[in-house]
């Protein structure tokens, strides 16, 4: 059984491996499952086995790819993040995750290309393969070892994932309408604004 059970993985793996390298050369919508199966040399009945359809194994690769440059953001600062207040630790994360983006623009394009709310939430939530990481339960673990209470903490990460998302890819791509480097104070100072804003006061308790 436990044979079976890695040979499916290695299957799916190679699937999601081989669609990924299309996406980010040949484009999504250029992008055919026969093209997919006859690279990674499968059947279009094995594609069926793990994925709806071509639109389904490109919001699994959002969020595990999504997942991957989390966990690896999150292990790159270690117990340094211990003994952040909760603004440091979202910033540090996110600076983690643009020096990462930074390194890999093809990853930082498709993600950006294919995301809608609806998808990244999803990624958010959805663990797509087993070492994947849950932000979700990251995310509200920090809120509760904060010494804050939060109102709305959904829209609040909403706002600060739009405003990255939103203002850092045309910095990384092309350095408009300056460098990212030369961004990042003003991009902090905003979330660092956002996060104030949903801070509960203790007139509101």
């Amino acid at each position: 059984m436990e044979k079976i059970e890695k040979n499916k993985q290695q299957k799916e793996n190679s699937l999601l491996k081989t669609a990924f390298e299309f996406f980010t050369t040949k484009g999504f919508s250029k992008t055919s499952i026969a093209d997919i199966v006859g690279k990674a040399g499968v059947g279009k009945g094995t594609f069926y086995l793990y994925f709806k359809d071509k639109y389904d194994i490109r919001n699994r690769l959002i969020s595990h790819k999504s997942s991957q440059i989390f966990t690896s953001a999150i292990t790159g600062l270690g117990k340094s993040l211990d003994s952040m207040s909760f603004e440091d630790k979202m910033i540090a994360i996110i600076d983690s995750i643009l020096t990462k983006f930074e390194e890999n623009q093809a990853l930082l394009m498709f993600i950006s290309k294919n995301l809608s709310w609806g998808i990244f939430k999803n990624a958010l939530t959805t663990k797509s393969s087993e070492g994947d990481v849950n932000f979700s339960e990251v995310y509200y673990t920090m809120l509760r070892e904060s010494n804050y209470k939060f109102r709305d903490p959904e829209v609040m990460i909403f706002m600060i994932i739009e405003l990255v998302s939103s203002t850092c890819y045309s910095a990384i791509l092309y350095s408009e309408p300056c460098t990212l480097a030369e961004l990042k104070p003003y991009l902090y100072k905003n979330i660092r604004t956002i996060i104030a804003q949903h801070i509960i006061g203790p007139e509101e308790k």
